[in-house]
């Protein structure tokens, strides 16, 4: 990827990510709270909304800008010509890259948020120098493992259906999505991935917040669903969909619209500068 190219995803992938992290962050930890294993009311209920912010503030923009940097090279490097029957492979192979490389930022942020979500009398740095303290280096990539079984069965539902529903609104328009047509594509993609991958989503959830040295906190994802599956059922597995669904349809619209406008207007710029 060219060097204008490689700039303008980073810096519309970081923006976009900043953008609804920041906005959705309520209905975050109302999810968070929703799966965490004391329930919602003794994980805080609706107090403390905007508990772990200064986490999410920060990993965001590095996280986000890895994912489509990674994304567009990937995109780029494996040059599949637009009418092949091979671009949604593309899309999704590019995805999953994407998500590797964002999870070495993502997971450390997400551990240290998701624990002050549900206990939010406790500060961010706090909780974050207890991680150090009591499990060292490998506290913060706990749920790492989880947390990218969760996001690739994600990214290759979400990116491939709203690459193509892109494509079929600019085959029936007969001119290329703007960028509210993208931002909408994004949202229903994002909504029925979130949907159909809230149970990958709940293990995780509860592997980051285990107790130290706890059977769940050693990463097992099939060992995590299946203890959800005893105690609450099906209703357990998909507890917090609804949030879920919410904040990452909206997300979706907000990431995805705003990504695709930032990095048009991006290189726009970038051509009509001398």
């Amino acid at each position: 990827m060219d060097q204008p190219g490689f700039t303008t995803s980073l810096v519309a992938g970081g923006l976009a990510g900043v953008s609804v992290d920041l906005i959705l962050f309520p209905l975050d930890t109302i999810k968070t709270r929703l799966q965490s294993p004391q329930g919602f009311n003794k994980a805080g209920g609706f107090r403390g909304i905007y508990a772990g912010v200064p986490s999410a503030a920060i990993g965001s923009f590095p996280n986000a800008a890895a994912f489509f940097i990674t994304y567009e090279y990937v995109k780029w490097f494996l040059h599949t010509d637009s009418s092949s029957y091979l671009m949604p492979v593309k899309h999704m192979l590019a995805a999953s890259v994407g998500e590797v490389v964002a999870c070495l930022i993502r997971v450390p942020s997400e551990v240290v948020k998701q624990r002050a979500q549900v206990s939010a009398s406790s500060r961010t740095f706090q909780i974050f120098s207890n991680i150090l303290y009591e499990e060292g280096i490998q506290g913060l990539y706990r749920g790492y493992k989880s947390t990218v079984l969760r996001e690739i069965p994600f990214s290759l539902v979400q990116f491939p259906l709203w690459e193509s529903l892109k494509a079929l609104w600019s085959w029936r328009q007969d001119h290329v999505v703007d960028s509210w047509q993208s931002a909408v594509c994004g949202a229903f993609a994002g909504g029925f991935a979130a949907v159909v991958t809230t149970p990958l989503d709940v293990a995780k959830t509860r592997i980051m917040l285990a107790k130290a040295g706890s059977v769940t906190a050693s990463g097992n994802v099939l060992s995590a669903l299946h203890g959800v599956w005893q105690t609450q059922g099906l209703a357990g597995l998909f507890a917090g969909v609804f949030p879920r669904m919410a904040a990452i349809s909206l997300g979706g619209f907000i990431f995805l619209g705003g990504y695709d406008q930032t990095r048009s207007l991006l290189l726009r710029l970038g051509r009509e500068s001398p």
